[in-house]
């Protein structure tokens, strides 16, 4: 005769016997008529995530990373400009990978599919030329900075001088601007090699164009918790060519340069800051900034003086405060998306002026411990939509309705119904500055 099953076998038993028969009712539930599958739950993904109240995240792609083109090696992709006529981006490179490599940009396509990022395509290479027929060098253009005019030219900016020059879009040199004698690199004059000219950007109206240093001046140096007493310089468009008109004093946060500019206006800008802390990584921030009211400092010696003000600035957005996302880094960083963005660029109107989505790049400086990364947010700013093309259209548009009873008193001047209002830059900017 068995033994009679003991009390714990007998729970063990039962347990199994309802597993059992739960499962058979699981299928008998989907077999039956008309009997329709619960949606699972959805955990929070990129499509969803927040990077701080006023930017969404809107997905990344390394599909540019460790990539050849037609013989080239893609990298360093120090600036980004997006050309709406023909729906694609100019992808500068900085110098490299060898100092005899050509100086160059590539034409890309970066699509928005269901208001995220798609996959960052590569169409064309273009060798950036003199006026001989002799391409440029890593050696002789530290790409950092490009600009697109209405009259269809590139600007490129280069830190290696110095310089902005003016070439066609077929790689063709055309000009070159005047560059004030302090902003040289030292000796020549006061800025340090590798700290100079890394940004670059045109108004939507193409009649200022904004540049600065990455680091300071040697005679305006660093305040005592770190941070950088920055000079942003304006051009003014004089014919065909633009001219050093006046300089603001920017205020970095402690350890970070300024790496890109995008102009909002004449009087608004989103400055890129970006910094790097070894076994900790880089610091990568977006703030804007207001240029009413702001001194011209071009006459003062020294940033250090006593009594001058830094032009005014609100963070946007810290990347740090971005989803991961399931990115991955060769390297150390304190969120694995982060790396070392040095571009940006306005992207698609994805949301009729409401939201409007930023493109960052990253140069990966040809290194196995860096990565080239394409990362896209959506972020609200409360300015006109004809304001924030960064000198990469002129369309006029609504203004957006958040802008309502902001202190510029919604009277920028790319909000007044196609009106032609070319009184003068000075009466223009007086008004946006309202």
């Amino acid at each position: 005769m068995p033994a009679l099953a003991t009390a714990p076998a007998r729970a063990r038993m039962a347990s199994t016997l309802f597993a059992v028969l739960a499962a058979a009712a699981a299928i008998l539930a989907l077999l039956a008529p008309g009997a329709a599958a619960k949606p699972a739950q959805k955990a929070p993904t990129a499509a969803n995530a927040s990077c701080g109240p006023r930017a969404e995240f809107l997905g990344f792609s390394d599909a540019l990373n460790k990539r050849t083109f037609e013989g080239t090696t893609v990298g360093g992709l120090s600036a980004l400009v997006r050309d709406p006529d023909r729906g694609v981006y100019y992808s500068l490179v900085d110098n490299g990978p060898t100092p005899a490599d050509p100086a160059r940009f590539y034409t890309l396509r970066i699509p928005f599919e269901g208001g995220r990022l798609g996959t960052p395509e590569i169409l064309d290479v273009t060798v950036l030329r003199r006026a001989g027929g002799a391409p440029f060098t890593a050696s002789d253009l530290d790409g950092e900075g490009i600009a697109l005019t209405p009259d269809r030219e590139l600007l490129v900016a280069s830190e290696t001088e110095p310089s902005i020059r003016r070439f066609s879009l077929d790689g063709e040199l055309l000009g070159e601007l005047p560059v004030p004698q302090r902003f040289r690199v030292a000796p020549a004059g006061e800025a340090r090699a590798n700290q100079t000219f890394e940004s670059l950007s045109l108004t939507p109206e193409a009649e200022s164009l904004f540049t600065a240093v990455e680091g300071p001046l040697a005679s305006d140096g660093m305040t005592s918790d770190g941070r950088a007493r920055i000079r942003i310089l304006r051009y003014e468009e004089n014919g065909a060519t633009f001219s050093p008109a006046e300089q603001f004093f920017y205020l970095a946060e402690s350890g970070q340069g300024v790496v890109e500019i995008l102009a909002l206006s004449e009087r608004r800008l989103l400055v890129l800051e970006r910094g790097f802390v070894s076994g900790q990584g880089n610091t990568v921030r977006i703030f804007e900034v207001k240029l009413s009211g702001a001194r011209d400092v071009s006459g003062v010696q020294s940033l250090a003086e006593p009594g001058l003000r830094p032009v005014n600035k609100k963070l946007l957005v810290d990347l740090a405060d971005c989803p991961p996302s399931g990115a991955t880094t060769p390297g150390t960083q304190r969120n694995p998306l982060l790396d070392n963005f040095e571009s940006l660029a306005f992207g698609a109107d994805l949301s009729g002026g409401r939201r409007r989505t930023l493109i960052l790049q990253s140069d990966d400086n040809f290194s196995p411990g860096q990565v080239t990364r394409v990362l896209a947010l959506g972020v609200r700013l409360g300015l006109a939509r004809g304001q924030e093309d960064g000198g990469q259209g002129r369309g006029r548009g609504e203004r957006d309705d958040d802008e309502r009873g902001r202190d510029d008193g919604g009277r920028d001047r790319d909000d007044r119904g196609g009106r032609d209002d070319r009184r003068g830059r000075d009466d223009r900017r007086d008004r946006d500055d309202d």
